[in-house]
């Protein structure tokens, strides 16, 4: 009964494609469910990079209704795309075997406020749902003065980042491979930020995968 008064108030639709009466549409899980290929960002973060396909359709729609439209629902199936991605990247030998700690790129502080959380820690812990060798640990924090990326050029937003990605302190071990999760990958400039700060404290980050590429 509750349920059918929240759709009355709140009609359920797909957060990929706005199918009325299904949160989550089977057409749209068959989109998102393309296998990760490699991707060649303006700014080389020095790792392999792997995303799902470009910025559009039910990809773009469920990141834009995950982080901006409080779908906080879409993690699921986000999570398990990510999941699936690792699965397949082991098979093929881009990825190490056994338990890896997997990295949310991070996000500014006011941005995660906003949308009540971090929609990427969100996705990545789903995926360790999915898979009980992932191991999610958020050390990534920004600092103080980093400006929203919107319109910025790949040397802009560099520099917004540069020494303001920072790991905070963890008992995270430092000996399993790391992978770098992120919802949209654009020039590359936090992937290359992100990897570089997590090298430096001793991380053994091995590659990045988003969900899609701008």
């Amino acid at each position: 009964m509750l349920s059918a008064l929240l759709d009355l108030v709140l009609p359920v639709v797909c957060g990929g494609c706005a199918m009325p009466g299904v949160a989550w549409c089977r057409s749209c899980a068959g989109e998102l469910n393309d296998a990760p290929a490699p991707a060649r960002p303006r700014v080389d973060p020095g790792v392999p990079v792997w995303t799902l396909g470009p910025y559009r359709g039910a990809r773009r729609n469920a990141v834009v209704a995950a982080k901006e439209r409080g779908r906080r629902d879409l993690a699921e199936p986000l999570g398990l795309a990510l999941a699936v991605a690792v699965a397949r990247l082991r098979r093929w030998g881009e990825c190490p075997a056994g338990p890896l700690i997997v990295v949310p790129a991070p996000t500014r502080a006011r941005a995660a406020r906003a949308r009540g959380g971090d929609p990427v820690t969100r996705m990545a812990c789903a995926a360790a749902r999915h898979d009980r060798s992932l191991h999610v640990h958020p050390v990534l924090v920004t600092a103080r003065g980093v400006r929203d990326s919107v319109g910025l050029s790949a040397a802009e937003r560099r520099r917004n980042l540069a020494g303001r990605i920072v790991v905070r302190p963890c008992p995270v071990p430092r000996a399993l491979p790391v992978l770098l999760v992120d919802d949209i990958l654009t020039t590359g400039a936090t992937a290359a930020e992100s990897v570089r700060v997590l090298r430096s404290a001793g991380f053994a980050t091995f590659g990045t995968v988003a969900i899609a590429h701008a």
